[in-house]
C-alpha cells in the first residue's frame, strides 16, 4: 500500500513526530548526566511539553530555519482538528505543539533521517541555550 504523505492528515504525522523527537531528547538527558527516572523526566519537559514545542516553533519562524514544505506541514498539523484536549496548557499552544510534532512525523515518513537530526540538535541547542524561557 502506498500512502501520499502530502495528503496524511496532521494528528497522524504528529503521533510519529512524538516518537521521533523525544529519543533525541532522551539521549541528549543520558548523555548529560541525568540518570534517576524522576530528574529525566522533569529536564525532558523543557525540551518535549507543549508549551517547549510552541517556543521552538515559533525560534525556527524566527531564524527562518524551517523549508516552505515543513512550513505547510507544521501548519497542517497545527490546524488539524483533534478528539484530545490539552492537559497542562491552552487549547492553542497544543495545537502548535501538534504542527511541530507534525513536522518530525513528515521528515521520518519521507525517510529525511539526516534533517530530523539536524531539526532535533537546533532545538536541542535553543534550549540548552536558554534561548526559551523555563517551561513545564
Amino acid at each position: 500500500m502506498q500512502v501520499d504523505y502530502q495528503q496524511l492528515n496532521g494528528i497522524a504525522l504528529a503521533y510519529l513526530g512524538d516518537a521521533v523527537y523525544e529519543p533525541f531528547i532522551r539521549q541528549h538527558l543520558i548523555e548529560i548526566g541525568f540518570t534517576k527516572p524522576t530528574k529525566l523526566h522533569h529536564h525532558a519537559t523543557h525540551y518535549v511539553s507543549a508549551k517547549a514545542q510552541a517556543a521552538l516553533i515559533a525560534l525556527m519562524q524566527a531564524d527562518d530555519v524551517l523549508t516552505p514544505v515543513e512550513t505547510d506541514v507544521f501548519k497542517r498539523g497545527r490546524n488539524a482538528k483533534s478528539h484530545t484536549s490539552a492537559k497542562h496548557t491552552d487549547v492553542l499552544t497544543y495545537r502548535i505543539s501538534t504542527g511541530f510534532e507534525a513536522v518530525f512525523g513528515y521528515l521520518q515518513l519521507t525517510q529525511q533521517t539526516e534533517r530530523i537530526a539536524e531539526l532535533a540538535n537546533w532545538c536541542i541547542q535553543q534550549v540548552d541555550e536558554g534561548r526559551i524561557s523555563s517551561v513545564k
